[in-house]
């Protein structure tokens, strides 16, 4: 299993209905770290969701971090779309919506190929719940803070999705 360091966390502050701190694993052998922390970064989801090629709203992209789904390509084809489009991270939901417990290990594909911006792995509860507040909110994007260092924050503090259970 995964071990507390092995997971990097990050919060939405806006929109206000999904302020919790969700939780992600950081690509196994692909990608950069973060060297920096965001208190306030727009976190756009991709269009087209899966980001397996040029994206429509790339432009909102740039200097920013993309919400991307799982699926149509592989991982490291999906961290190149966004860090091509200018993007300081990647976060990639699983499809699987009822997913609330299951991190998958997203790896290497067999191109050879590299990528520069940390990408992470979410949960598809984590993703779809983000996805749909926006949607109900006629937003484009999420404000967020990443990462957040959860070992300094009291765990009763801990504003943790009410559908997840850590």
């Amino acid at each position: 299993g995964l071990r507390i360091h092995d997971y990097l966390y990050f919060q939405v502050l806006s929109p206000g209905d999904i302020r919790y701190i969700f939780t992600a694993t950081p690509a196994k052998d692909f990608g950069g770290i973060f060297h920096t922390r965001y208190e306030q970064i727009h976190l756009v989801p991709a269009e087209p969701s899966e980001a397996c090629g040029e994206l429509s709203n790339g432009f909102f992209i740039q200097d920013q971090i993309a919400l991307v789904e799982r699926g149509g390509c592989s991982f490291l084809s999906k961290t190149r779309v966004v860090q091509e489009h200018g993007g300081r991270a990647v976060i990639i939901s699983d499809n699987a919506v009822d997913n609330d417990s299951f991190y998958v290990e997203m790896i290497q594909d067999s191109t050879q190929r590299t990528a520069d911006i940390p990408a992470l792995f979410l949960l598809g509860r984590d993703g779809y719940m983000i996805r749909r507040s926006l949607e109900q909110h006629g937003l484009p994007w999420a404000i967020i803070s990443i990462p957040v260092n959860v070992t300094s924050i009291p765990t009763f503090e801990l504003l943790q999705p009410p559908w997840t259970f850590w």
